[in-house]
Parts: C-alpha cells; sequence; structure tokens
C-alpha cells in the first residue's frame, strides 16, 4: 500500500494555512534552514517574501533553488516536501505580504502586523520568491487506517 498522496492530495494539502519549513544550500555549512509563511495556489508556485538583503535572499541568488516541507503536526501525520527553481521578483504588497499576514493571523493582528513591519520594509525592501514544484515527496500515514 502506497502512502504517497495523490497530485489533487498534495496540491490541496499545500494550499491549505501551514508553517512551512524552507532549505537552501549555503556552501561551506549546512543548509540554511528557517520557518516561512507563504502563499500556493494548486498548479502555481509556492510564494514567499523575505527582505532583498536578506541572506536567504543572498544564498536563494547563489543557490537558484531551495526545498520547501509542510506538516501535520498532529498524528496520523502527514507532510509534502517539493524542491525546484526559484525566481526572485518584485513584491505585489496587497497579495504578496498583506494578504498572506491576514492568511495566517487573521484579520486584526494581520493588519497589526502589517502596520508593526512597516519601518522594516521601509528600511529594506521586501522581494517576492517564486518556487516552481519539481520534485514532490508526500505521505499520508491516513491511508494506513483504510
Amino acid at each position: 500500500m502506497s502512502l504517497a498522496m495523490t497530485r489533487a492530495e498534495r496540491e490541496a494539502f499545500l494550499a491549505a494555512t501551514r508553517v512551512a519549513v524552507v532549505s537552501i544550500v549555503d556552501p561551506g555549512n549546512g543548509p540554511l534552514t528557517v520557518p516561512v509563511w507563504y502563499a500556493y495556489e494548486p498548479g502555481g508556485v509556492v510564494r514567499l517574501v523575505t527582505g532583498t538583503r536578506s541572506r536567504k535572499a543572498a544564498l536563494l541568488r547563489a543557490a537558484g533553488r531551495m526545498g520547501l516541507c509542510v506538516q501535520d503536526e498532529t498524528p496520523p501525520y502527514r507532510y509534502v516536501s517539493i524542491e525546484g527553481p526559484v525566481r526572485l521578483v518584485e513584491v505585489d504588497f496587497g497579495r504578496d505580504v498583506e494578504a498572506v499576514a491576514l492568511r495566517y493571523l487573521g484579520p486584526e493582528m494581520g493588519r497589526r502586523y502589517v502596520q508593526m513591519t512597516e519601518a522594516e520594509r521601509a528600511a529594506e525592501p521586501n522581494v517576492l520568491v517564486e518556487l516552481t514544484p519539481e520534485r514532490w515527496r508526500t505521505v499520508d500515514y491516513r491511508k494506513m487506517m483504510g
């Protein structure tokens, strides 16, 4: 019995609101591995925002690729792990910053977060990272239950 998710299952799982962990090659060190908020619609790219001068952005420019993993932390466990090329492009504030903050924090806290981080974004503009899923690895332990 395969525990792998179907394409529709894995895309729906990735599209749900979860914190992802990204891994980016860091020559001479272990990979940079950090949690991130992200947005994804089935069939599209994974979008996340970082500072233009951040370590994450510098490593992504050099590597041109990254891995991303999301999981369900309650049994029976599930996860989706993807890897692929990235593009760094201009941020759409409404779609990429504000909407994602509202998605993760809700309307009140999301708006407060956007306001509280305004000076930080002014000091260091953001860049949008678009990850195109090339390789998928998935497990859904619920499939053991029948």
